[in-house]
């Protein structure tokens, strides 16, 4: 049942039930308490009469009975006095209704020795009649008085005002029933119809829904409330997306370090078996152009010999490093200076291209626990990269503390690197650089020196236009673990 009806029928109809018996009962006592006035005005007058009259009927009786019955229209709404003797037969009257009772109701009551009144309709009018013996001083009956009263007061009007009370408050009931329907269609049944309208809508996926905040204030704080859960379930989801974005990319970044480290000891194993040789052919090589019997062409060329034997050797260094198990030493660094000093290693490389470096730090400078000297390598490695890709004019580094974290960001407006290269970037030897001008590990060290200070590293599109690279570092060395 709606709860409309429900209102209805357990709190309105209850009510006005309550209210028309109080009022047919409080407009019944009314009726009955003039009726019974009226018949105790009609017998106190009947009963006065009947003394002064009972001396006019006698015999011997000096009194007129004609002044005798006038008296008694001095009395207020008497309409007829009549005096009957024991046969029923009219001796004098006076007004109407001397035709009321019949000869047999009189002798009744001569009869019976008593007063006798009763509601009596006579030639259109209601009357109200009594009839009361008339004794002599020794108590002989010599006839019956009849006292008439004419109902024209409000005791003739109690029925109509009863049938017109119902029908008044059955209108007033209707008309209040109709506004308390339109009241709670208006400001209860159509908020509740627009709060379960937005509620299906979100059943049905749209979280985007929020309920108008209008109406009564009950509504308004029932919205508000339904507003506020809804927001924060919003928040909650899109933190729980946010950290399953966040794992999805560690658990990435996470599989990337362990195959570099794979890589890496396969690697390490290769740079040392290979690394002696290589330490004969470049000893052999300087011997040979030591010798005065060769000529300029032979030695230049063994020249050329050893330059790509050294080229080889730093490659094989390189390889044992990212094999290698680091143990950082750590301190306190400041990330201004650590910007710095990167940024006057690769000043050689951006002055000659005109390339503009923008830094942007938080203030005041977020101080870390890391190798200063790992962590300048890995900034000049990454604006060295920036620097030296095509059609750049400008890199931008910036930072952001977030809790326990800081966040570093190098980019360029460069070409950029393609999507499909993304996932590769850090592999050992992947480069995008002409052959012989880039050994494909520079990022994988870079990825390693993050890996080791418990961070993580990614490659995205710049706003700028190129590359980017986002770098977590934990600040301090209890975030780190």
């Amino acid at each position: 049942m709606r709860l409309r009806n429900l209102m209805i029928l357990t709190v309105i109809v209850p009510l006005f039930v309550s209210l028309v018996v109080f009022s047919l009962v409080a407009i019944k006592s009314l009726e009955d308490n003039v009726r019974s006035k009226l018949q105790t005005e009609v017998e106190i007058i009947t009963r006065a009469l009947s003394t002064s009259l009972s001396y006019a009927v006698t015999p011997d009786s000096s009194t007129p009975l004609e002044e005798a019955l006038q008296s008694a229209f001095s009395f207020h709404r008497i309409y007829g006095a009549y005096v009957f003797d024991t046969d029923g037969r009219s001796i004098y009257g006076l007004g109407l209704g001397q035709d009321i009772f019949s000869r047999e109701e009189i002798q009744q009551v001569i009869e019976r020795d008593d007063l006798y009144s009763n509601y009596r309709q006579h030639d259109g009018w209601n009357y109200y009649s009594a009839l009361t013996p008339l004794r002599s001083q020794d108590g002989t009956v010599y006839g019956v008085l009849q006292v008439n009263r004419l109902n024209t007061g409000i005791e003739n009007y109690t029925g109509f005002i009863s049938l017109v009370a119902v029908l008044v408050f059955v209108v007033g009931a209707a008309g209040i029933v109709l506004s308390i329907w339109w009241g709670f269609r208006s400001y209860i049944e159509r908020p509740l119809n627009r709060l379960l309208h937005v509620m299906s809508l979100i059943e049905e996926g749209d979280r985007s829904q929020r309920a108008t905040e209008d109406g009564p204030a009950e509504y308004r704080h029932l919205a508000s409330g339904l507003n506020g859960m809804l927001d924060a379930m919003a928040e909650k989801d899109s933190d729980i997306e946010s950290r399953q974005r966040r794992e999805i990319e560690l658990e990435k970044r996470l599989r990337k370090s362990k195959k570099l480290a794979e890589l890496g000891v396969l690697a390490a194993g290769v740079a040392h078996e290979i690394g002696a040789p290589l330490t004969v052919i470049n000893g052999q090589a300087q011997r040979l152009a030591r010798r005065d019997v060769i000529g300029d062409d032979e030695r230049a060329r063994l020249g050329r010999i050893r330059s790509e034997v050294e080229r080889v050797v730093a490659i094989v260094r390189q390889l044992m490093e990212l094999g290698r198990q680091h143990n950082v030493e750590k301190g306190a660094v400041a990330l201004d200076q650590l910007i710095i000093s990167a940024r006057d290693l690769v000043e050689d490389t951006l002055e000659p291209r005109h390339i503009r470096l923008d830094i942007e730090l938080p203030s005041p400078t977020p101080n870390l626990v890391a190798n200063g000297q790992q962590l300048v390598q890995v900034l000049t490695n990454l604006l060295r990269n920036a620097a030296q890709a095509p059609d750049v004019n400008r890199i931008r580094v910036r930072a952001r503390k977030h809790e326990h974290e800081l966040l570093l960001w190098v980019e360029d407006d460069g070409p950029g690197i393609p999507s499909s290269h993304h996932h590769k970037v850090f592999d050992p030897f992947f480069t995008t650089k002409p052959v012989g001008q880039g050994s494909g590990l520079g990022l994988s060290m870079v990825h390693r020196i993050i890996n080791d200070h418990g961070g993580t590293i990614g490659v995205f599109d710049s706003a700028l236009g190129g590359a980017g690279f986002e770098i977590t570092l934990p600040i301090s060395e209890t975030a780190s673990a």
